[in-house]
C-alpha cells in the first residue's frame, strides 16, 4: 500500500506539487541556473566568437538569451499555476495517449544530452591528463552512473550540488573574463578585432535560443515547486536569460579574444587548466543530475509509474550506452534536431492553457482525459514543420506556429462537432 510520504520523496511525478512543498524564489533560482550552466552552451557561444564582432557578440546574446527566457518564464507561470511539468501538461493538450509523444521526444532528447556529457568529462579527462585512451569506456561507465547521484536523490540533491557548484563557475569564468580582456588589450583591442568565420543572424539566434530550448521547456520540473508566480517568473529570468546568457557570452569571449572555439583549450591557454578541469567536472555535474532527472519525470509519464528513482537509473544506463556509442560527436545535428521539433511541444501547452482552458486546468484526480486530443496533435504537427522548412530561426518560427495553428484546429473542430475537451468525472478544485 502506498503511503503519503512516497509522492514526495518521488518528487511528485505523476501528481500535482501540493503547497506545503512549494520553494522560495533563493531555492529554485539556484536549481534552475545550476542547469543552465552548462558547458555545451560555452561551446555554442564559441562558435558565435569566431563569426561575429564583439558588438555582434553582445546583440545575439542579448536578444536570443531574451527569447530564451520569456519562453521559459510562459511555461514557468503555467507550471506555478498548475502544479504540473509539461509531460503532465501534455495529458491536457495531446491527450492521455497523445502524451506520450512529447515524452518520449523530451526523454530521448535529455538522454542525448546525459550522453554527451557524460563522452565530454570521460575525454576530456583523458585529453589534458595525458591519460590512456583505453580508460576512455570505463570513465564514460563511472561518470554515467556517478552524475545521477544528486538526481536520485531528488530536488534537494540538485539543490545542494548546485549551492556548490554555481559560485565556483561564476568565478572561474569572471577570472578568465579578466585575463582575457587583459590578453587583448582591453576594449580597443576587442573592438578591433575581426571575424575569422561567417554566419547569419537567423543561425546564430537558433543556436543561442536552440541550444537550451529542450531544457527550457522541460524547466517546469522544477518551477513547478515555486511558491509562487513571481518566483517562477524570476526565477526563470535569472536562469534562462541571465544564467544562460552568461554562458553564451563566456564561449564567445574567449574564442573572439583567442580565436579558439573549444573552451577548454581557451582554459589552457589561460594558464587555468588544473582549476578548468575542477570547474567543468562541477559545472557539466549540474546539468547532468537535471538531464537525467528530466528523463526519469518524463519515463514516469510515458509508462505511468510513480518510481522515479528507479527511470533515474534506468535512463543513466541509456545515456552511457550511447556515449560509449560516440554521441560527443553528434551535438551540432542534435541541436538542430532539438531547435526543431521541441519549441513547439511548448507552443501547444501554452495555447491549451491560455486559450482553451482560461489559465486554470482542473485536478489530475478529477479529470478523464480523452485518449488523444487531435487538436493540439494537429497542431504540434503542422508547426513541426513550419520550424523544419521556414526560413528564420526555427525554434521561434515553430513556438509562434503551434500557438496559431492550436487555436485555428479547434475553432475548426468544434464547428464540426469534434469536441477536443476532457470528461470532468468529480468535482475538484483547480490547483492554485
Amino acid at each position: 500500500m502506498e503511503t503519503k510520504k512516497e509522492p514526495a520523496q518521488e518528487d511528485y511525478p505523476l501528481t500535482e506539487v501540493p503547497a506545503n512543498a512549494r520553494k522560495s524564489l533563493l531555492s529554485t533560482s539556484v536549481v534552475l541556473l545550476g542547469f543552465t550552466f552548462f558547458t555545451a552552451t560555452m561551446w555554442g557561444g564559441g562558435s558565435l566568437g569566431v563569426a561575429f564582432s564583439f558588438p555582434g557578440i553582445i546583440g545575439v546574446t542579448f536578444l536570443g538569451n531574451l527569447l530564451l527566457g520569456i519562453y521559459v518564464a510562459i511555461l514557468g507561470y503555467i507550471a506555478f499555476k498548475s502544479g504540473l511539468n509539461s509531460v503532465l501538461m501534455g495529458r491536457f493538450s495531446f491527450g492521455d495517449y497523445g502524451s506520450k509523444w512529447p515524452d518520449f521526444v523530451l526523454g530521448f532528447t535529455q538522454i542525448g544530452w546525459y550522453a554527451w556529457g557524460t563522452a565530454t568529462v570521460a575525454l576530456v579527462f583523458t585529453k589534458l591528463l595525458n591519460l590512456p585512451e583505453g580508460l576512455n569506456i570505463p570513465l564514460m561507465i563511472f561518470f554515467g552512473f556517478a552524475f545521477c547521484w544528486t538526481a536520485y536523490v531528488g530536488y534537494r540533491g540538485l539543490e545542494l550540488l548546485s549551492k556548490v557548484a554555481v559560485p565556483a563557475m561564476t568565478i572561474l569564468i569572471i577570472l578568465s573574463f579578466v585575463i582575457a580582456t587583459k590578453d587583448i588589450g582591453g576594449l580597443k583591442g576587442l573592438l578591433a578585432i575581426e571575424p575569422s568565420q561567417s554566419m547569419s543572424l537567423g543561425a546564430a539566434l537558433t543556436i543561442v535560443f536552440g541550444t537550451f530550448v529542450s531544457g527550457g521547456t522541460q524547466a517546469t520540473n522544477w518551477t513547478r515547486f515555486a511558491k509562487s508566480a513571481k518566483v517562477a517568473v524570476f526565477a526563470s529570468l535569472v536562469a534562462f536569460f541571465i544564467g544562460n546568457g552568461l554562458m553564451i557570452f563566456a564561449g564567445a569571449y574567449g574564442a573572439i579574444v583567442y580565436q579558439e572555439a573549444d573552451i577548454v583549450n581557451v582554459l589552457a591557454l589561460q594558464g587555468l587548466l588544473l582549476v578548468g578541469i575542477v570547474m567543468l567536472f562541477l559545472n557539466i555535474w549540474t546539468t547532468q543530475d537535471n538531464t537525467i532527472y528530466n528523463f526519469s519525470v518524463a519515463g514516469c509519464n510515458l509508462v505511468r509509474s510513480k518510481n522515479r528513482k528507479r527511470m533515474t537509473l534506468i535512463g543513466a544506463a541509456i545515456g552511457t550506452v550511447l556515449a560509449i556509442f560516440g554521441m560527443y560527436n553528434w551535438l551540432i545535428p542534435y541541436l538542430v534536431l532539438l531547435g526543431t521539433f521541441i519549441p513547439p511541444i511548448g507552443g501547444v501547452i501554452m495555447a491549451d492553457f491560455f486559450y482553451k482552458h482560461k489559465r486554470k486546468y482542473p485536478s489530475l484526480a478529477a479529470v478523464k482525459f480523452k485518449k488523444f486530443n487531435i487538436t493540439g496533435i494537429a497542431a504540434y504537427v503542422a508547426a513541426s514543420a513550419v520550424a523544419y522548412f521556414s526560413p528564420g530561426v526555427p525554434p521561434i518560427n515553430g513556438i509562434i506556429a503551434a500557438v496559431i495553428f492550436y487555436i485555428i484546429f479547434d475553432l475548426i473542430f468544434m464547428a464540426l462537432g469534434f469536441k477536443q475537451d476532457h470528461e470532468i468525472v468529480e468535482e475538484a478544485e483547480a490547483v492554485e
